[in-house]
C-alpha cells in the first residue's frame, strides 16, 4: 500500500503541473486584468506600466507561469491587486468553504446512502417511486433555484433559520445551505445507491450469506454494502472538489464569504492571482480526494488489492 501511495503522489505532479498551466492560460486570456484594476478610466502609461512591472504582466506567459510555480512551491501564492496576499485570503476563506462541504458531504452520506439502501430493498414498492420522483426533481431544478426557495421559505416565511449566514459561519447555520449545495449530488448518491443496492441484492454471495442464516442486518452491512458502495466512493471522492469550487452560486444567496465568493470577485474584477491561487488548492485538494477514494477501495473489498 506505501509504494501504491508513493507511486500514486509522483503521477499526481504531472497532472498537476498541466493543470495549474492550463488554468493559468485560460484566466490570462479572460483580459487584461490592468484594465480591470484601472476600471473605466484608463491608467496613464506611466501607471500602467508600474503595475505591469510590479506584477510580473510585462513578462512572457511562459515565464510568469514559471515564477508563479516557483512562488507556490515556496508557499507564496502572490498578491492581490488591492495590495492583500491570496494566502491571506485562503486563510479566511478556506475553512467557511471547508466546514460549507462537510455538512454537504456529510448529509450526502447519511441521507443518499440511507435513501439508497431503502429504496433498493424495497424497488418498485411506493416509497421507492416516491424517492425516485423527489430525486428527478433535486436533479431538475436549477440550484439557485432550490436556494432561494430555501432562503424565502424557511428564513423568511417560516423563521426556522437566519435568512443569511453570519461572518462566522457556525456549522448549524450552515446546515441549510449546505443541504441546497448537496441538493442535486445528494439525488444522484441515492440513485447511485439504489441501482448497486438493488443489482448486488441478487448476487450469489448474497444468497449464499442468507442461506447460512446470518441475520438480515449482517447481511446488508457486512456483505451487501460494502460492495454496493465502491462506485458510491467514487461519486463522493471525484464530488468533494467539486463541491468546494461550485460553491459560488449557494454562497452569493446565503451571503457566505468563502472560496466561491472570492472567486467571484477574483473573476469580476480580473484579479488574476486570486483566481489561479484558489483553483491551485482545488487541483491539490481534488488529487487528494481521488488518492483517498482508491485508499478506502481496500477497506470496503478485501479483494482490491494495491501493489
Amino acid at each position: 500500500m506505501g509504494r501504491y501511495v508513493t507511486r500514486r503522489l509522483l503521477q499526481m505532479i504531472p497532472v498537476f503541473v498541466g493543470t495549474t498551466l492550463l488554468i493559468f492560460l485560460m484566466v490570462h486570456v479572460m483580459g487584461d486584468p490592468v484594465a480591470g484594476l484601472c476600471g473605466e478610466r484608463q491608467c496613464d502609461p506611466a501607471t500602467e506600466a508600474r503595475l505591469r512591472q510590479e506584477f510580473g504582466l510585462d513578462q512572457p506567459v511562459w515565464r510568469q507561469y514559471l515564477t508563479y510555480m516557483g512562488n507556490v512551491f515556496s508557499g507564496d501564492f502572490g498578491t492581490a491587486f488591492n495590495g492583500q496576499r491570496v494566502i491571506d485570503l485562503m486563510a479566511t476563506a478556506f475553512p467557511v468553504t471547508l466546514r460549507l462541504t462537510l455538512v454537504a458531504v456529510v448529509l450526502e452520506i447519511v441521507i443518499g446512502i440511507t435513501l439508497g439502501v431503502v429504496t433498493g430493498l424495497r424497488r418498485g414498492r411506493p416509497v421507492d417511486t416516491s424517492v425516485l420522483l423527489l430525486t428527478l426533481m433535486a436533479v431538475s431544478v436549477p440550484i439557485f433555484v432550490t436556494g432561494l426557495l430555501a432562503q424565502l421559505l424557511l428564513g423568511v416565511e417560516w423563521r426556522l433559520v437566519p435568512p443569511a449566514v453570519s461572518a462566522a459561519a457556525p456549522l448549524d447555520e450552515l446546515i441549510v445551505p449546505g443541504l441546497v449545495l448537496a441538493s442535486v449530488s445528494l439525488a444522484y448518491v441515492t440513485r447511485l445507491t439504489r441501482t448497486s443496492v438493488a443489482e448486488n441484492a441478487r448476487a450469489d454471495y448474497v444468497r449464499t450469506a442468507v442461506a447460512k442464516g446470518l441475520p438480515r442486518h449482517r447481511v446488508i452491512t457486512r456483505h451487501l454494502l460494502r460492495n454496493s458502495l465502491i462506485p458510491v466512493v467514487t461519486f463522493i471522492g471525484t464530488d468533494v472538489g467539486a463541491l468546494m469550487g461550485g460553491a459560488i452560486v449557494t454562497e452569493r444567496i446565503f451571503n457566505i464569504h468563502g472560496v466561491g465568493f472570492q472567486l467571484y470577485q477574483g473573476i469580476l474584477r480580473q484579479n488574476t492571482q486570486t483566481v489561479v491561487g484558489f483553483v491551485t488548492v482545488l487541483v491539490i485538494v481534488f488529487l487528494l480526494a481521488n488518492l483517498l477514494v482508491d485508499v478506502v477501495y481496500a477497506v470496503l473489498d478485501p479483494r482490491i488489492r494495491h501493489a
